[in-house]
């Protein structure tokens, strides 16, 4: 009996069978159907390249500049400025992770390790993202509700530390979800996505629980508490942090309706895994237009820290205004130069 449940388990995870509907020699599947899946597929990759990753590797840039000038003025960084500008690491690195999408229609070639091995280093900073935008909310809602306990406040005059341990978690789930990739056909050349198709059926019910799932539960808890308990009276008010308040709530507004997205493709890959089957052009176009939204994501959100977060816009202006005075001083010294040159 063990050793037929040991054999119905290997079975189960075999995932050998596997293929893209793009890459399958099934007759059922028309030539039509893929040609207009690779269509779509292949514009949203060029809009996304072409439009969302300068502006969000721009946005990044800004934002880890003016961060870093205010430490260097001041010395110190605010618990908020802290958190956004390791969040702000996490989305870049998640954009140069999404330069695999330059393949597309096509696939990135790599060993089942090699895909792995990338797959592992995207996970930690998609769960880093995610855990860091929690003690974000998890912030505002001590700062209107201080916490009583000693243990309580040292952690959160701390950010240092919240981070650290979010990058720990982070890392730890990273190498429980790669775990379950297999380590069958490790040296064998597949196509590879940052989510491998060849991975069991519990790696996509793991990340979507770990990175969607609890998270959100904790999103909507802060959200009840903050809203709905009453404040200290020592407490900031609302309008005092406003602008802080508003970059926060519509970066978690956008993380969860891209996210939302991306994690129920994924659970809908899960369910043709489970009964055995690749699926349609159409499950597949899905697939890849989700994993170009989450990368999206990472752009907009930068966007938004930019154009929200009152340093960011403080720094933004006077990055401008002293643009323009190089500009100015410019054109002047060579109207000048034209002056001369003309008597």
């Amino acid at each position: 009996k063990c050793g037929s449940f040991t054999s119905r388990r290997m079975i189960s995870h075999n995932m050998t069978w596997i293929r893209y509907p793009s890459r399958s020699l099934d007759p059922s599947i028309g030539i039509e159907d893929l040609i207009v899946s690779q269509n779509v597929i292949s514009r949203f990759m060029h809009c996304y390249i072409a439009f969302f990753v300068p502006i969000g590797l721009i946005a990044g840039i800004f934002i880890l500049t003016i961060f870093i000038k205010n430490y260097l003025r001041h010395s110190v960084l605010e618990k908020l400025d802290i958190f956004l500008f390791y969040f702000t690491i996490s989305n870049i690195v998640m954009i140069f992770f999404s330069f695999t999408v330059i393949t597309r229609p096509d696939y990135l070639m790599a060993t089942h390790l090699g895909c792995g091995a990338l797959s592992f280093f995207f996970n930690v900073s998609y769960f880093n993202s995610q855990y860091l935008l929690i003690f974000m909310l998890l912030a505002f809602l001590l700062n209107r509700f201080p916490p009583t306990t000693v243990l309580m406040t040292n952690a959160t005059q701390s950010p240092m530390l919240c981070v650290g341990f979010v990058l720990t978690c982070a890392f730890c789930i990273s190498l429980v979800v790669v775990a379950l990739l297999g380590t069958d056909n490790y040296h064998k050349e597949t196509d590879c996505q940052l989510d491998p198709l060849f991975a069991w059926p519990e790696y996509e019910i793991i990340k979507f629980s770990f990175g969607f799932g609890i998270p959100l539960f904790f999103q909507i808890l802060c959200f009840i508490l903050f809203f709905v308990k009453e404040a200290q009276p020592e407490a900031p008010t609302l309008r005092e942090n406003i602008q802080a308040y508003l970059a926060v709530l519509t970066i978690t507004i956008t993380m969860f309706v891209c996210r939302l997205f991306y994690n129920i493709m994924i659970l809908s890959r899960t369910t043709l895994k489970i009964h055995k089957s690749i699926g349609t052009p159409k499950n597949e176009l899905m697939m890849n237009i989700a994993e170009i939204v989450l990368f999206s994501e990472n752009c907009i959100s930068l966007i938004f820290i930019l154009c929200l977060h009152k340093p960011c816009q403080a720094g933004i202006l006077k990055i401008l205004m002293n643009l323009t005075k190089e500009l100015v001083y410019v054109g002047f010294s060579l109207n000048q130069n034209k002056k001369s040159n003309t008597y």
